[in-house]
């Protein structure tokens, strides 16, 4: 699911986000548009829509009345679309839980912090007696460039998930990363 978006303030129902646009908007005289922007990306009504079940009334969250406006955008984003596209958030998350079962470095390898300064990037090492993973995160819309850190010796690598369709050949040395790009290689 993602953020609300509702066209006027009398849809929301938070009495923090009410109060707010009272407070800025109505009496404060602040711009009305910025207020509902700023409602959009901070709005604790959020986490309080209805579950975006299937595309049919209400979300399929129920029979009735919801207390709540569904997410106007329920019939493109909803969890019976998510669980039948194999290259949803839905089955992506299934693929990280298979692999956090099957490979215990994952939850018991030591932690090791790369790039400690890049803006965009986060970056770390798992180790776990010979076994090593390399995960790299961009943390932004744009296209950094991930330089392999001198520490990191391997000779082969192995690419174990990514959330773009990738060359699993290409090398790993520099990669111009794709924007929100997470990946995790198996170093050898």
């Amino acid at each position: 699911m993602t953020n609300v978006r509702f066209e006027t303030i009398e849809e929301y129902k938070d009495i923090e986000t009410l109060n707010m646009y009272r407070e800025k908007a109505t009496d404060g005289g602040e711009d009305a548009a910025q207020v509902m922007n700023s409602i959009y990306v901070k709005g604790r009504d959020n986490a309080l829509a209805p579950i975006q079940w299937d595309d049919s009334e209400h979300a399929g969250f129920t029979d009735g009345t919801p207390w709540h406006k569904v997410n106007p955008n329920y019939k493109e984003i909803n969890a019976k679309q998510a669980m039948e596209d194999p290259s949803s958030v839905f089955h992506y998350y299934r693929k990280l839980i298979q692999l956090r079962k099957e490979n215990e470095i994952i939850v018991y390898g030591t932690y090791h912090l790369l790039l400690e300064e890049h803006p965009h990037i986060y970056a770390y090492s798992r180790t776990l007696v010979e076994e090593k993973l390399l995960v790299i995160l961009n943390f932004s819309g744009g296209r950094p460039l991930f330089e392999m850190p001198e520490e990191m010796v391997y000779s082969n690598h192995e690419l174990m998930i990514s959330n773009y369709v990738i060359n699993a050949e290409e090398s790993i040395q520099s990669i111009e990363l794709m924007p929100y790009e997470a990946r995790v290689h198996r170093l050898k």
